[in-house]
């Protein structure tokens, strides 16, 4: 991981843009008690556990306060703090698009399943194993340092880290939102051949603002972290950043570009959320926006023997077994 001052300034400025996405989603969170809301939360408060590492390691530790050698100890500790960070990043990621993808393709599920508190127990989850699978990268070589080559330890450990952080995560986020986009499309398609007027939809197909996001989310951390990844193997096989400082180079950039991933985010919510929007403007201005709390969509499927008078009982059958359109899907969410 990058552990340079360098490194550590250029991700200054992404950490005080996550603070305020953290401030204005805890805001959302807390008034809209929405699912999507705890997930990018978390997603938020693992990129700023993240930078923190960074920070201290590069910057604190190795530079700023000591300068001189520190304990080895202290710094694989911190090391492996670091890769749990990085690795509940990336797979924060995971449940939302999991959670989306329920929500498009099986709407009167997603309505059941989703909420706060089920989405609390999901990061959790995925914390704790994020936690677990930092603690072989204790034994990981500072590869700035080191002058020999790789040697079998250090494969396996740059194999696994490349593996849990970069490949796998994008073939996830490569099925997933294939498979979004082949419903949505094939839901728009039986939309225009249903159409009541018998006449055909002039208006292209569109994806939903909260789909586009998350469309984007993937998207972006797919490029931008496919540099460092190429370079730590490039590291492996070919030459290693020790001896050639072009490598050297190349790997303090897509370390840099990788961090920028974090605030990147923080961009992409503005473009789609209008209720984030004015989060952040409440948090910006200093100004305490209302909160109204309301309770988790937890039950809302109505029983069947529910003592209603037959017309209402005969909407409400209807609401239940007619899927939400995927724009009204995706709309309700953000």
């Amino acid at each position: 991981m990058a552990r340079r001052p360098a490194s550590g300034r250029m991700s200054a400025a992404p950490r005080r843009v996550n603070i305020l996405t953290l401030v204005a989603l805890y805001r959302l969170v807390v008034r809209t008690q929405k699912a999507l809301y705890v997930y990018l939360l978390a997603l938020t408060g693992s990129d700023i556990l993240s930078q923190l590492f960074i920070i201290f390691v590069g910057f604190l530790l190795e530079t700023a306060v000591f300068h001189r050698d520190v304990p080895v100890l202290l710094l694989r500790s911190v090391s492996m703090m670091e890769f749990s960070a990085n690795h509940a990043s990336i797979w924060a990621t995971v449940p939302l698009t999991v959670d989306r993808y329920v929500a498009l393709c099986h709407p009167l599920l997603h309505r059941q399943i989703s909420y706060p508190a089920r989405a609390r127990r999901i990061i959790a989850v995925v914390l704790t194993l994020a936690l677990a699978s930092g603690v072989p990268f204790f034994w990981w070589s500072d590869m700035w340092r080191v002058s020999h080559e790789p040697n079998n330890l250090d494969t396996a450990l740059i194999w696994t880290h490349v593996t849990i952080i970069y490949f796998l995560p994008c073939c996830i986020f490569l099925v997933l939102n294939s498979l979004i986009i082949l419903r949505l499309r094939k839901r728009q398609r039986q939309q225009m051949c249903q159409d009541e007027s018998g006449q055909q939809l002039a208006v292209p197909s569109k994806l939903g603002k909260t789909t586009a996001m998350l469309l984007a989310v993937t998207s972006v951390f797919a490029v931008l972290w496919a540099p460092r990844t190429g370079v730590v193997l490039y590291h492996l096989y070919v030459t290693s950043v020790h001896n050639d400082w072009r490598v050297h180079l190349a790997y303090d950039l897509a370390n840099m570009l990788a961090m920028l991933n974090t605030a990147v985010n923080f961009f992409l919510y503005c473009f789609v959320s209008k209720p984030f929007r004015a989060a952040v403007r409440d948090v910006l201005l200093f100004r305490g926006a209302p909160l109204h709390p309301r309770r988790p969509l937890r039950n809302q499927r109505t029983p069947a023997n529910a003592s209603t008078s037959s017309i209402s009982s005969t909407k409400r059958s209807q609401r239940e077994v007619t899927p939400l359109s995927p724009k009204r899907a995706d709309n309700n969410k953000m």
